[in-house]
């Protein structure tokens, strides 16, 4: 039986839509916006350290932009970013027409920008957080911290929704919508670290969202779960924190590593060397990602025993990370490498990889943590992990990928001008930061006196590469721009791909195959362009395709969360006005909110969308669409 497509134009096509593909390009352009917040916090944080004794900015000032720019980059620029890349590359990679829930996939975006700009809000309401980003107890607690916090917690709360049900998603997605012929063993290394990403994230983010619960119940609800005088326990945030907390530096690496193996494989014309073992050490990387958190905990007083066996685990961590390493040299020698903007941005991440891999060895150590322990130190290994790990991979990601997603080659000149630029600028800030910790600069200080040892000249370095790395950013925002204003010119295979996204039209139609592939080996596309096939072989004929319809519901369920969390963050809150004392103060906001969300429950329940087909005739009439 037909059923009638719900068909929406312009913007409200874009509220509505349910399409993995421009889901993914809205989780790009959400991402991308955080990543330019957290990166003028972070511009504002090194101008104030440039100088001593600066006034740039207040202790105040500078604690909250210290606590946003870690809190935005991790969870409101990083995570989007890769679930951009994830939602429009790992279907086409698996030769699916679509995600295992689409309608979820949309539930999923809303409610992290719902989260996300609540978190943003509070700059202009009431102050920002300022307890740091991992929000340590007893600082968090209202006796020592504003409303902030409370934007914070409610916030990070109802953008986490979004990444569990992300995960979630390409679990199911992975698991049952794989091609015919798609083995486990023939997935590309993206997909295979999406898939033990999205396990990470089913175990790791329920800890979060339990810690972010006990804060928010300690302090809105007078609870005392970390409150030391009413019988709490202040090492249990940082428990819960880093329980979460490490496991989400992989969450955040594994995905690009999965980007450094497509990319290096493409630009060598080789296939990826050591296929098997690669996989076995992203699933150990992801195991093992559990067993280290109290290496962030070693001066805590936990003693030596339990310091030495997470010293042991954190070690361990290594040989995985290593195996990759010494893969993806493998994979480049002998090969044909093509030095294009994506594999430069590959090749400038395996050295600075390696080098936030080695000095986290050292911090492994517990003798030496006490001494590297809340310095400089510490600031310039995690950058060189977050920054020279996840970043280098999104880059080398976004431009490998961009052609496919929106059917336009980035300039190449601008794109290595973005590298150069930001891969010096990188290593300008924060390769003396390893020094200015050594010399003894602890790190969260907003100022520091004058003639300590190298820390006016070290400073003054540090600042001068964050702004040549925002230099890098604006050339990247600018091949965006002109990118944009060209006409929709990509082939299906610019790069010579050996993946299945190659093998369809860029950017994708919306039902992504006209046939579903029939996968016969690793690297599937290479494998038929080997056989003399220009196209893959098709394991099905042209047949009617069912599609998703597009849906409000998703926008408003996740507006409801909104409005309900800035109801209950509000509702102690004395305002000079009385009716908004009186709606916020009866927890009638809240109400409203709640109302709201349950009520676009319901109807998604009770109302059955079938959504619409998409006709033979109507595929054939695609001339620009290859099976």
């Amino acid at each position: 039986m037909a059923h009638a497509k719900k068909q929406y134009n312009g913007w409200l096509d874009w509220l509505t839509t349910v399409d993995h593909k421009k889901i993914g390009i809205l989780y790009f352009a959400a991402g991308g916006f955080f990543f330019l917040i957290g990166g003028l916090e972070a511009i504002l944080i090194r101008l104030q350290l440039m100088s001593p004794e600066n006034d740039l900015v207040s202790a105040q000032t500078f604690n909250e932009l210290l606590t946003m720019h870690g809190t935005t980059m991790i969870f409101l620029a990083a995570m989007p970013l890769l679930f951009g890349l994830m939602n429009a590359i790992v279907p086409l990679q698996i030769g699916a027409r679509d995600v295992a829930f689409p309608f979820v996939n949309s539930l999923g975006f809303w409610t992290f920008l719902f989260g996300g700009l609540m978190v943003n809000v509070s700059w202009f309401v009431g102050g920002a957080p300022d307890a740091g980003w991992t929000s340590y107890t007893p600082l968090a607690t209202d006796a020592y911290s504003g409303m902030g916090i409370d934007f914070y917690a409610i916030g990070l709360q109802i953008a986490g929704i979004g990444t569990l049900v992300g995960g979630i998603n390409f679990l199911a997605t992975i698991i049952n919508m794989r091609a015919p012929g798609m083995s486990f063993m023939r997935m590309p290394l993206f997909t295979w670290s999406v898939f033990v990403m999205s396990l990470l994230i089913l175990f790791a983010f329920p800890a979060l969202a339990v810690g972010l619960i006990f804060l928010t119940f300690d302090r809105i609800f007078g609870a005392n779960f970390f409150d030391i005088a009413g019988g709490g326990n202040s090492i249990l945030w940082q428990h819960i924190f880093w329980i979460f907390g490490h496991p989400e530096v992989y969450i955040l690496v594994l995905p690009a590593f999965g980007i450094i193996s497509e990319v290096i494989s493409t630009f060598s014309k080789k296939r990826l060397f050591g296929y098997s073992s690669m996989v076995f050490a992203t699933m150990l990387i992801g195991f093992l990602g559990f067993m280290v958190w109290v290496h962030h905990m070693f001066t805590v007083g936990m003693g030596p025993i339990a310091n030495a066996l997470f010293s042991v685990a954190t070690m361990l961590i290594a040989v995985p990370t290593g195996i990759k390493i010494f893969n993806w040299l493998l994979t480049m020698w002998g090969g044909q490498i093509r030095f294009d903007s994506p594999n430069l941005f590959a090749l400038g991440f395996i050295p600075t990889f390696v080098m936030g891999g080695v000095t986290g060895v050292m911090l492994s150590v517990p003798a030496a943590d006490y001494q590297y322990h809340d310095s400089y130190f510490v600031v310039a290994h995690f950058h060189y992990v977050i920054i020279g790990g996840v970043v280098f991979g999104l880059f080398a990601g976004a431009h490998y990928w961009w052609p496919k997603m929106f059917g336009r080659m980035l300039n190449e000149t601008l794109a290595k001008w973005t590298f150069w630029t930001f891969f010096i600028g990188f290593h300008l800030t924060f390769f003396v930061q390893h020094l200015l910790g050594l010399d003894g600069m602890p790190r969260r200080v907003y100022t520091y006196l004058d003639n300590q040892t190298g820390w006016n000249e070290l400073n003054f370095i540090s600042t001068m590469g964050a702004l040549l790395m925002g230099v890098g950013t604006i050339i990247l925002l600018v091949n965006v721009f002109i990118t944009t204003l060209k006409k929709a010119d990509a082939p299906a295979d610019p790069w010579d791909g050996r993946t299945l996204e190659w093998t369809i039209s860029s950017p994708p139609p919306e039902y992504n195959f006209k046939q579903t592939p029939l996968v016969r080996g690793l690297d599937a596309f290479w494998k038929e362009k080997m056989a003399g096939n220009k196209e893959m072989t098709p394991a099905e004929p042209v047949g009617s395709i069912h599609m998703p319809n597009a849906s409000f519901l998703p926008f408003f369920m996740s507006l409801g969360l909104f409005i309900a969390g800035i109801g209950f963050m509000f509702q102690s809150y004395e305002f000079n006005n009385g009716f908004l004392n009186m709606i916020f103060g009866n927890w009638v906001v809240g109400i409203i909110g709640l109302v709201v969300t349950f009520a676009c429950m319901f109807l998604r329940s009770v109302i059955d969308d079938h959504g619409y087909h998409i006709e033979p005739e109507e595929l054939e009439d695609d001339k620009g669409v290859k099976a």
